[in-house]
């Protein structure tokens, strides 16, 4: 029996622009929602991480919620104190923690990482990272080489959840047991990621001084699937994520109106 877990959002920041809302029903294909620049190509940041899982859990490198157990290490990416301790791969899913991604492609290894990304057939496919700088199995998807729109993020999810990658069943089961948001009041079971980046390091061509925040994920309501979308940009200087500020909007504009679509 699941457990709910009602997600409450806050207000949405004022000045938020939402680039992009998409929103599909897995089983008939249909799209329910499609609102702006769905084809805009950014960098994917810790939405990858959803990928990542599959990955990991079906190279074996990832065994369950718990374990593996891997101890923060100075030097580590830090950008967040959350990060500055040990973690598992529920805690790297919540806590969105950079260095546990990059601990985890270290262990897959170049040639298969590119193997997985090729065969997700995820965004543009491009791990070469920065370049010059031979850093792609650490850093592809952080602003990097990598790019995906909210049109492909969706081919993706509805690939995730129709069980349709190539990885084992572990592999599903657990990225969805780490990515769980719960069930919410509207008796939708919400599951997705979080991602954010500054507009420099997004690919953007414009609006250098702003930030951009993903939301994506896949919805469970008795017979009924839906994959989801939201790409917005903000000002660069306002506190906090910008990755939680558009999973707060898509909460209260969309994911709580599943019914009506």
């Amino acid at each position: 029996m699941l457990a709910t877990a009602v997600f409450v959002a806050v207000p949405a920041v004022s000045n938020a622009e939402t680039i992009c809302t998409i929103a599909e029903d897995v089983e008939s294909g249909k799209t329910l929602v499609k609102q702006g620049d769905c084809d805009r190509t950014l960098s994917p940041a810790s939405t990858f991480k959803l990928a990542l899982s599959l990955m990991g859990y079906d190279a074996h490198i990832l065994t369950d919620e718990s374990t593996p157990v891997w101890p923060y290490v100075k030097g580590y990416s830090d950008w967040s104190a959350t990060w500055e301790d040990k973690a598992t791969p529920r805690l790297w899913m919540e806590k969105s923690i950079v260095w546990y991604s990059q601990r985890l492609t270290e262990a897959l290894g170049a040639a298969k990482f590119q193997a997985y990304v090729r065969q997700f057939n995820y965004g543009n496919r491009d791990v070469s990272g920065n370049p010059g700088k031979h850093d792609g199995l650490t850093h592809a998807w952080l602003g990097s080489s990598l790019k995906i729109s909210p049109v492909e993020q969706l081919v993706f999810l509805r690939k995730l959840v129709r069980r349709e990658l190539d990885v084992s069943e572990q592999a599903y089961d657990m990225t969805a047991k780490i990515a769980d948001y719960g069930v919410q009041q509207s008796g939708w079971h919400i599951f997705g990621k979080t991602g954010a980046m500054p507009a420099s390091k997004a690919g953007a061509r414009r609006g250098r001084s702003r930030m951009y925040g993903w939301f994506v994920g896949w919805a469970v309501k008795g017979d009924r699937r839906i994959v989801f979308a939201r790409l917005a940009g903000e000002e660069r200087n306002i506190p906090g994520s910008a990755g939680r500020r558009t999973r707060d909007a898509l909460f209260k504009d969309l994911l709580s109106k599943l019914d009506t679509l």
